[in-house]
């Protein structure tokens, strides 16, 4: 199986978000499956020397974007059994940052058109093209297009990927003909028009021989308007050929044993490491070294439907248990500065670092007791994974893979991985997070059999690779 795998990120090269995780991640669990796999990028600025001076010059050519023939060039770099091409336009991608610029549906529409360039250019046709997110929705679109008239494309299939339908690349209709390239005929109910402008994630969703999101309770949660941002008709038109399938992490990675960027390493059996752990981000974070009080952590972009209008909500009664609190992140103004008060009113019991680090994180994870993850909506989420692979017991509301991941504690019959609550409630959230620290305090017991079976959870891509898969074959066939 010869696999195109179409990203606008992807980590360890460039990533703001999930998708740039998965990106990371899955392709590699592809290829020791099996496929012969490829993963296209822009080359963007950000992309460090470290991978540059790794990268082989193949060649350039020149991409038809309407009215414009646009220099490309491809860069390639093998790791882990996966072939990386970058593109390279510095106009387009010579930027400070990923995404939010005016030309944002220029940019990725380059992107896109210049993918189905490279199977004639290179030599090398797949099977499938998998596309993520609306960056490369146009890709199945220009599909429809182009079919016939591009080397390399007679037979190619595509799957794209709804990582956060929040976001779904929506343009005025001036953008389809002139910067676009897509003549009027695109321009209908069941492709690219939306209340009179361009979707480009609805033109995917339609031209697409699959579609798949990223855990089953966010698939069906897309049937609903609350969760559809307006696309609750076309998944309806589109559900035969639509698939949730969980996203994983990688577990080498993510790993308290071997993980050298830890104070100390330890395993569910022994948590003397962990102990250590928690210690070091007290003084990190400047929190009271206090190793008997519960350290409650929230790593997240700080944004509504990530739960904090919840949070806000009940700051004061959450503070008024025997908690500290550590939060990491940036976001919305009314969180940060809400958050920077709260550090102000209670210093040594809670910490606001309004930033983004990928070693506090990390410190965050393997140190704190309880990580608070109370999501509105969450299409799959993996820090919560992340949290349960260190020990840090997850609370969580129950929507989209938070729902799929987590296992609510029941004390009656001595299981679960975790702590959850269904409703959009503020008191709900509390109640759970007065259940989680009780349980900590009174039942030493219990708290260890719950960190041993959330360390014990196994979400990897194995199991999804192999949905994928699947999917691939059906598609294909």
């Amino acid at each position: 199986m010869k696999l195109l795998f179409a990203a606008s990120e992807a980590a360890p090269f460039a990533k703001s978000g999930g998708l740039g995780d998965v990106a990371g991640s899955l392709p590699a669990e592809l290829a020791r499956q099996g496929c012969d796999i490829h993963v296209v990028l822009p080359l963007y600025e950000k992309i460090g020397p470290q991978w540059r001076e790794r990268m082989t010059f193949l060649k350039h050519f020149e991409v038809p974007l309407s009215w414009r023939r646009a220099y490309c060039g491809v860069f390639q770099l093998e790791m882990e059994g996966v072939t990386y091409w970058f593109l390279d336009n510095e106009y387009y991608f010579k930027r400070a940052d990923l995404y939010g610029y005016y030309d944002d549906g220029e940019r990725f529409a380059y992107f896109s058109r210049a993918i189905l360039e490279l199977p004639g250019q290179l030599g090398w046709s797949p099977d499938v093209i998998h596309c993520n997110d609306w960056q490369t929705a146009l890709v199945p679109v220009y599909l429809l297009q182009c079919r016939e008239s591009v080397p390399g494309l007679g037979g190619v299939k595509t799957v794209f990927t709804i990582h956060n339908i929040e976001y779904q690349g929506r343009f005025g209709p001036d953008i389809l003909e002139d910067t676009f390239g897509l003549s009027r005929r695109y321009f209908h109910d069941r492709l690219l028009a939306y209340y009179g402008d361009v979707n480009l994630m609805k033109g995917a969703i339609y031209a697409s021989d699959f579609v798949t999101t990223v855990s089953p309770t966010y698939a069906k949660q897309l049937r609903y308007a609350f969760y559809a941002h307006g696309l609750e008709g076309v998944i309806a038109d589109n559900a035969y050929k639509m698939r949730g399938i969980l996203n994983g992490i990688d577990l080498t990675r993510y790993d308290p044993e071997t993980d050298l960027g830890l104070t100390a390493n330890y395993s569910a059996k022994d948590l003397s490491g962990k102990a250590e752990c928690k210690t070091a981000l007290q003084k990190l974070t400047g929190l009271n070294p206090a190793p008997e009080t519960p350290v409650v952590a929230c790593v997240s972009r700080l944004v509504p439907h990530k739960g904090f209008d919840l949070v806000l909500a009940v700051l004061q009664e959450l503070m008024g248990l025997d908690i500290q609190f550590v939060v990491l992140g940036t976001g919305d103004w009314k969180y940060q500065e809400a958050f920077r008060r709260l550090e102000g009113q209670y210093p040594g019991r809670a910490a606001a670092r309004l930033f983004y680090s990928a070693e506090l994180s990390d410190a965050i994870y393997a140190g704190a007791d309880l990580f608070l993850m109370p999501s509105v909506s969450e299409p799959c989420g993996l820090s919560q994974i992340i949290a349960m692979r260190y020990g840090t017991l997850p609370i969580v509301r129950e929507t989209g893979g938070l729902k799929d991941t987590v296992a609510p504690y029941n004390r009656v019959e001595n299981t679960g991985t975790g702590f959850t609550f269904s409703n959009i409630n503020a008191h709900d959230m509390l109640w759970v997070v007065r259940e989680a620290v009780e349980l900590y305090h009174t039942e030493p017991e219990a708290w260890q059999g719950l960190v041993e079976r959330a360390m014990a959870q196994r979400y990897d891509w194995r199991r999804s690779a192999g949905a994928y898969i699947e999917i691939y074959q059906q598609i294909t066939e």
